[in-house]
């Protein structure tokens, strides 16, 4: 699933690309025609990320709400840039989400920042000036072909499609996508924890103590709890609390204070890396080839997740996993204990 900085820097593409220009907005797998039909032909005036949702605005007080879920991704097309957060005009931090499953005609490898040709997961840097090209954007980022005509034929179950005179962005597959009014928009952000990049972070961390060392429920669904604060998946859930050597067991009110003020700006951080990079980096001072493979794989980037039964890279220990609110939980039970 997509997590927090995926959803910035998709929102980031969109501020770019989007913001300023009359949309087309159609639905060619047919489910959102009436949404579309509400949207189309005004112009876009601000793109806004909040946890794993974002928020598209139009001029006549109309928004589009989308939450990418499971399967959700974003396919962009035509003059865009690569890696909008190096590149966004008025300066917004964004986020990007991108599915690690290869659809269709994105089937290429993406260079990192220092050239090297990655696997699966490898991050998506700027490479300048607007090219017409293909983007897909998911829990991973795809770069594909160049495109020789535009707009290209949609491809596949395309929920929504946006398009402008140089740019177009299809949806695939999202948990959520509704049309809403300004009052529904804030009803839906009131019902999310605060984002380290949405509002005063100070603000936000005030809101996540609260809510944490008010309760017994343990600190590991806590921080997947979307209501408690944004953004946070399975992916940072793990290895924030590995960085901050806490057991995911333990009751909410009975975690220190100070430690759940660490979490927070830990998360701060580690989101800020994640939209800049565009993909969860949870190690710390990786350099040279470590750095590169970093950016290549997951497992040469995070501590314990997805690590299941190998060494803990401090203690040595086997890395646990357990089901918890059905999604994988991965810990060391010796650092974290």
């Amino acid at each position: 699933m997509p997590e927090g900085h995926s959803v910035h820097r998709i929102a980031r593409q969109f501020s770019l690309h989007f913001i300023g220009h009359t949309v087309a907005v159609s639905s060619p797998q047919g489910r959102f025609a009436s949404g579309a039909a509400q949207l189309d032909g005004h112009r876009m005036v601000d793109a806004v990320a909040v946890g794993k949702q974002m928020f598209l605005e139009f001029d006549h007080g109309l928004w589009m709400r989308v939450h990418l879920g499971l399967y959700g991704a974003w396919d962009f097309a035509g003059d865009i840039t690569a890696d909008a957060t190096t590149a966004s005009a008025d300066g917004r931090m964004g986020q990007t989400n991108m599915r690690g499953t290869i659809i269709d005609d994105f089937e290429g490898e993406v260079p990192d920042a220092a050239g090297a040709r990655g696997e699966n997961e490898a991050s998506l840097r700027s490479i300048g000036a607007p090219r017409r090209t293909r983007l897909r954007m998911a829990e991973n980022e795809k770069l594909g072909d160049d495109i020789a005509v535009f707009p290209p034929e949609p491809v596949g179950q395309v929920r929504v499609r946006l398009l402008t005179d140089v740019a177009v962005a299809d949806l695939r597959g999202p948990t959520a996508c509704e049309v809403q009014t300004p009052d529904e928009v804030a009803a839906s952000m009131a019902k999310l924890g605060p984002d380290p990049l949405v509002g005063d972070p100070d603000e936000g961390e005030e809101r996540f103590v609260a809510a944490v060392r008010r309760t017994t429920t343990p600190i590991g669904l806590l921080l997947m709890d979307q209501k408690v604060v944004s953004g946070i998946g399975n992916v940072y859930r793990a290895e924030l609390l590995y960085r901050a050597r806490l057991d995911p067991h333990t009751p909410g009110k009975q975690v220190p204070e100070e430690l759940v003020r660490e979490l927070w700006r830990d998360w701060v951080y580690l989101l800020g890396v994640g939209v800049e990079t565009g993909q969860m980096m949870t190690m710390d001072g990786l350099e040279g080839e470590a750095y590169r493979a970093a950016l290549a794989s997951r497992d040469d980037r995070h501590w314990v997740y997805h690590r299941a039964g190998e060494p803990c890279r401090v203690c040595g220990t086997n890395i646990a996993m357990e089901m918890a609110a059905g999604r994988k939980l991965y810990w060391c039970p010796r650092c974290q204990k």
